[in-house]
């Protein structure tokens, strides 16, 4: 507990002294730093690239040379019935060649005559040919193939899930900064009815203003502590929440302090946090969604080559060249073992069966890529113009805010030469109140336009 306590200090320190001694900004750059860093779930993301690079090690394996050794001895009764060793060397190649060079030795008295070999055993060197089947695609090379695509798509799918990652913490970011801003505007309006509230009873003391009046400003100031109070319920669930993204290094959870406050410039400078330009020209053939289509596209022909291959027949040729150690070097051609294996089905219906439907899914993943890239086009389109319409937005609300700041100062004035009553004054800062609420509300709203742009984007 203790150990964490001191991180947490150290944390906060670090934000700190980023910004000066007496400032407790926590920006939203630097927040994201953290959550690219050191959150959990962005390196499980990252387990994906390894775990691409542990399946293409594994397909590699399939090629990799291979000893065998057979030995077998029998004794009963004082007897060597038989001892037969059988050992062999074998080199796949990425065509379905296969080289071989082995040592077999036997001896015995009860032993199967094509067992029987010299006294020194018999030494082979050979290869073995596939002319059908297997020759220029088998089930090694395909698994290669794939799992060398599958590096692609393993870090497309990294990509969006470190995406996914970063947008939802994003979120609880600017969910905290909106509650933090209407915690701060209660506050100041509450200090307001407050200051009105006290000018009003002295009013009344002194006979200026009826009594009922006192109620009238008594009401305002419940209004404004119960709108406080529930801002702050709100505030305090979205710092819980934002905590979920706050960890350390050695996957040490933080708790958002609260001297720390959101980052008040965060409008101009949330483009640049997220690196992103909303009206820039979008590459949708790098999209890690449409890479990942194009990876799992490209393992389907591969699979579908492999079934198309299994239509042949099975043609299988081996020849081995055979000597005794000692008389390796005096080649004979009439020394050897031959092979030859045949096959093939009469219909060919489950090989047929399995070509059509490779190529079904082939078709059906193509359709679906062609749906994400026109989904992917309308959906950057309808953001892009989202950004521009809310920009507009905040534009005309800042002109409202600012009119009705106006007429309640002017009110505010009439109000003390006794030319206003209680009510207006309540009716227009109601109404400045809302506009600034709304205020609040559009800059969520943008900074959620912004953040599913970067979302769609998926560029992290």
């Amino acid at each position: 507990m203790r150990k964490n306590c001191y991180f947490l200090l150290l944390f906060i320190g670090c934000i700190c002294s980023s910004f000066g001694q007496n400032t407790t900004e926590f920006s939203f750059n630097e927040f994201l730093g953290y959550v690219k860093k050191y959150h959990p779930l962005v390196k499980q993301a990252d387990l994906k690239i390894n775990e691409a690079q542990a399946n293409l090690m594994q397909a590699r394996g399939a090629f990799d040379p291979k000893i065998d050794i057979d030995f077998s001895e029998k004794q009963f009764k004082n007897n060597n019935y038989y001892s037969i060793l059988n050992s062999s060397f074998k080199i796949p190649t990425w065509y379905g060649i296969e080289l071989k060079a082995g040592f077999d030795n036997s001896e015995g008295i009860y032993m199967n005559p094509e067992n029987t070999l010299p006294n020194t055993g018999l030494t082979s060197v050979g290869i073995s040919v596939p002319l059908g089947q297997g020759l220029f695609i088998n089930q090694r090379m395909a698994d290669l193939r794939k799992a060398k695509i599958a590096q692609n798509l393993n870090a497309a799918e990294r990509n969006l899930q470190a995406i996914e990652v970063l947008y939802v913490a994003s979120i609880s970011y600017i969910n905290w900064k909106r509650s933090f801003d209407e915690v701060k505007l209660y506050e100041n309006y509450l200090e307001n009815a407050l200051f009105r509230y006290e000018g009003v009873t002295k009013l009344i003391n002194q006979g200026d203003k009826p009594a009922i009046d006192s109620v009238e400003a008594g009401i305002v100031v419940k209004t404004r502590r119960l709108n406080l109070e529930d801002a702050k319920l709100k505030f305090i669930k979205s710092k819980l929440d934002l905590s979920n993204y706050l960890w350390l290094e050695n996957n040490i959870p933080l708790e958002l302090k609260d001297e720390l406050e959101p980052e008040k410039t965060l409008g101009s400078t949330i483009k640049d946090a997220l690196q992103i330009n909303e009206l820039g020209i979008i590459d949708l053939d790098n999209h890690p969604k449409i890479r990942a289509f194009d990876a799992k596209i490209n393992m389907l022909k591969i699979e579908k080559q492999l079934k198309a291959n299994a239509l042949l027949p099975k043609l299988d040729l081996s020849y081995n060249y055979l000597s005794e150690p000692s008389a390796f070097e005096e080649y004979r051609f009439e020394d050897y073992k031959i092979g030859i294996n045949f096959s093939i089905p009469i219909f060919l219906r489950k090989e047929r069966a399995g070509l059509k439907l490779a190529k079904l899914k082939i078709q059906d993943t193509e359709f679906s890529l062609q749906f994400e890239r026109k989904n992917l086009e309308n959906k950057l389109k309808s953001q892009q113009q989202e950004i521009i319409s809310l920009q507009k937005q905040q534009a005309y609300n800042n002109q409202l805010v600012a009119d009705f700041k106006k007429l309640l100062t002017a009110e505010d004035r009439l109000f003390n030469m006794g030319e206003s009553s209680l009510f207006i004054i309540n009716s227009r800062e109601n109404a400045l109140v809302i506009s600034q609420l709304n205020e609040i509300a559009l800059e969520n709203r943008y900074f959620n336009s912004i953040l599913g742009l970067f979302k769609t984007l998926a560029q992290p």
